[in-house]
């Protein structure tokens, strides 16, 4: 076979089930049982929850990562990545709430955002598929530990309840970095589609 020929030979179909995409189902799966384990009774239950919570925020920190180097990024991933992260997340803030841990006014907003952002990314995938950018991925690390420490059964620790003041201040911060992190899709996905418009695709 000639240069020319194996440089224009099509590079090799990244596998829609690679281990990468596989990892962010797995998180969507935990979901459920995460919450499942909130309504149940006990320190340990709350625990247990807690530690769900973080196997599958870690998860989606391994699947990026695994996606990037071993070059299994697909736009199944792109898409379903995210949507695993709000609903993990979401998920979280609403049991947090329900059970008086966190004001309401905080979960609306937040999630309000986030499926707003996730319509509109399903919206404009003819013209351009969004990726999450670097400023979602700190909105969503913010979130994490915020979240986190708000589900350990701080009770168990001596002084634990001062801890809740922390995870305020991480929320405030997760929640100011969501709302500016949403404006700046809104105008990038305007940005995108306009162009595409105007450019004849």
């Amino acid at each position: 076979m000639s240069t020319d020929d194996s440089a224009a030979s099509p590079a090799p179909q990244v596998p829609l089930w690679n281990i990468a995409n596989i990892l962010t189902m797995s998180r969507l799966v935990m979901v459920p049982v995460f919450v499942w384990f909130m309504f149940l009774d006990g320190s340990w239950w709350r625990f247990a929850a807690f530690s769900v919570f973080v196997l599958a925020a870690v998860t989606d920190r391994i699947d990026g990562e695994l996606a990037r180097r071993r070059g299994l990024v697909t736009d199944f991933g792109k898409i379903v990545d995210p949507i695993a992260d709000k609903a993990l997340t979401g998920a979280a803030l609403v049991v947090l709430s329900l059970q008086g841990d966190l004001w309401w006014w905080v979960t609306a907003a937040i999630l309000v955002r986030e499926w707003g952002i996730t319509l509109l990314r399903l919206a404009v995938l003819r013209y351009v598929v969004m990726p999450a950018s670097g400023g979602g991925k700190l909105k969503t690390v913010l979130q994490i530990v915020a979240i986190s420490i708000y589900l350990f059964p701080l009770h168990v620790l001596p002084l634990g309840h001062l801890l809740v003041w922390p995870a305020h201040a991480v929320m405030a911060a997760a929640l100011a970095v969501t709302l500016w992190t949403g404006a700046v899709y809104v105008r990038d996905a305007v940005r995108a589609v306009r162009a595409r418009k105007e450019s004849g695709e």
